[in-house]
């Protein structure tokens, strides 16, 4: 159902460099960038992402209660997304663990504060 996801940034070289890394261990390719906008995903794909300065020309904030969920091929790889993410400078929001009987996940906010996580059903 979802196409891509969009989240805000204060600094984009910041963000190109580490989004960059986590696609590229997820082994997704950046599809494009302009002076305003990166975006990673692959064409007919799963869902992308892509970082832009807001264009309301306002500041960017986190969305309070918004979370972008990265889908995880298996535990290891949940376990190295979030350790990448925080040697990136991300904050840890949840070490990478079962929540339920199904579900493992790790949560981090990137560098401008917005949350994600790396999961995996099963």
């Amino acid at each position: 159902m979802i196409g891509y996801v969009t989240i805000g940034t204060r600094d984009l070289e910041r963000a190109g460099k580490f989004y960059d890394a986590i696609a590229s261990e997820m082994g997704t390719p950046r599809m494009f960038t302009t002076d305003t906008f990166i975006a990673w995903g692959t064409p007919d794909g799963a869902a992308g992402i892509g970082v832009c300065y807001p264009q309301d020309g306002n500041p960017m904030s986190a969305g309070n209660g918004v979370m972008v969920a990265l889908q995880a091929k298996d535990k290891a790889q949940v376990d190295r997304l979030h350790r990448l993410a925080l040697s990136l400078g991300a904050t840890d929001e949840g070490a990478p663990g079962p929540r339920g009987d199904t579900f493992y996940a790790g949560y981090f906010r990137d560098p401008d504060g917005n949350k994600l996580n790396a999961f995996v059903m099963g």
